[in-house]
């Protein structure tokens, strides 16, 4: 009788691709995405009675909205769709169209989508949370340029398969890159091998109420300690000092929590938003080869745009002045691309001359801002180049070890091996955690 029901029970919970788990762990269904919202009728109710919202009603309506926003998927339900994901789809083209209608509005277009980028940027940056919005934003800003590229200034007849394949080939490895630079920025993990037992202290915390958890306290021992060896005593104060309460890790020297992806990160650089990922010890090449192929791409392809809409300019000063293209919509909208690409890379070439001056002395972003905050390091150029002089080799060994370091094995989060140490640590993750 108990397979029989266990069976039921399994065949119950198997959603086909239009249904889902909401947000309340019950089964719904994407055509019911306008049914049976109570927040949403309380919030119209009061507005229509001219009655005080309540604090958590916006918020609510909004999480059922987010919940309910599917896209039907053959295995596993219906999905969830990010809705950070959207607005690139739509501001991109609509300001770009628009931009190509006259040249006052290419000036307001083209000054107001970097201005809305960097606003939501220190927005979200602000509040330590992950969007994909930046994300969908590189994406789609490739593959657009890609399609119009296509659609509009190869039926000109000025280029040929060359220039097609040359520009469809950095297109491709640019995404590829991508994809590997998604793929793991080098997590630290804790080491599972160490642990041997554990041991029950029963004396309570100073700050603590004796009757909470029993008076228990829970600390894990290692096969070192049970040998009484001494010779971990370094190990046991950085253990300490690198302890994490979040990842419960042990981070290995530059290695850094990073509050967005709440994750700890092998030489952590950044969180980059652009690819909603960590820049780290295992991607930090291979980012650093999605700058390079991108902005070759870009270049290669913003002449060839500037070419075709203005054959009797220079390219260096065909951006700032070329006449009568904005008589045809056709060239008016190249233009307006050229002009976006162009901004686009700007910026991206300069956060690659960043990174490589950091890599020629061997210096994180991270510890770079650390080290310009505390004042420990000595930085020229308007804080361009930041020299803490801690792991630097010489630019030659620099640059041999950022380009083997993705090759190395990502170790294990090294286990305290001192019970008092164990202990300390203990109270400092609970101290955390509240």
């Amino acid at each position: 009788m108990k397979k029989r029901a266990n069976k039921v029970l399994e065949k119950e919970e198997i959603l086909c691709c239009c249904e889902y788990m909401n947000r309340l762990g019950e089964r719904s269904h994407v055509a019911a995405c306008c049914c049976d919202c109570e927040d949403l009728d309380d919030t119209c109710d009061r507005f229509l009675k001219r009655e005080s919202q309540k604090p958590e009603s916006l918020s609510h309506v909004a999480a059922v909205v987010t919940d309910r926003i599917r896209v039907p998927w053959l295995w596993g339900g219906a999905r969830k769709v990010d809705l950070s994901v959207i607005p690139p789809l739509i501001l991109l083209p609509v300001l770009l169209h628009l931009a190509a209608l006259h040249f006052l509005l290419g000036m307001v277009a083209l000054t107001a989508l970097p201005g809305l980028v960097l606003w939501y940027y220190y927005f979200t940056h602000r509040k330590k949370g992950r969007t994909l919005f930046f994300l969908s934003l590189a994406l789609f800003s490739l593959a657009y340029m890609y399609f119009l590229f296509i659609t509009e200034v190869l039926p000109r007849g000025d280029f040929g398969l060359v220039q097609l394949v040359l520009v469809t080939v950095g297109v491709t490895l640019t995404l590829v890159a991508l994809f590997r630079t998604k793929r793991e920025p080098g997590v630290v993990r804790p080491n599972k091998e160490d642990v041997h037992s554990t041991v029950t202290y029963y004396s309570p915390l100073a700050d603590r109420d004796p009757a909470f958890n029993g008076g228990r306290h829970d600390v894990t021992m290692t096969v070192a300690n049970r040998a009484g060896s001494s010779a971990h005593t370094g190990v046991e104060e950085n253990s300490r000092s690198n302890w994490c309460p979040v990842c419960r890790v042990v981070r290995p020297p530059r290695a850094g929590h990073c509050r967005i992806c709440g994750v700890c990160v092998l030489r952590l650089d950044h969180h980059c938003v652009w690819i909603n990922s960590c820049v780290g010890q295992t991607n930090h090449l291979s980012f650093l080869l999605t700058l390079v192929l991108f902005l070759l791409t870009s270049l290669y392809g913003v002449s060839l745009v500037l070419q075709s809409v203005c054959p009797n300019q220079y390219l260096v000063t065909a951006l700032l002045y070329c006449p009568g293209v904005y008589n045809q919509y056709s060239s008016a909208l190249c233009f307006t691309c050229a002009w976006y690409s162009s901004i686009v890379t700007c910026g991206l070439l300069h956060l690659l001359v960043v990174q490589v001056i950091n890599v020629s002395y061997n210096v994180t972003e991270r510890e770079a801002r650390t080290a310009l905050r505390d004042k420990t390091a000595r930085s020229a150029y308007w804080g361009l180049v930041v020299d803490t002089g801690v792991y630097s080799r010489g630019f030659r060994g620099n640059w041999a070890e950022f380009m083997t370091m993705g090759e190395q094995l990502n170790p294990a989060s090294p286990v305290p091996t001192d019970p008092v140490a164990l202990l300390g640590v203990g109270i400092e993750d609970k101290r955390e955690t509240e």
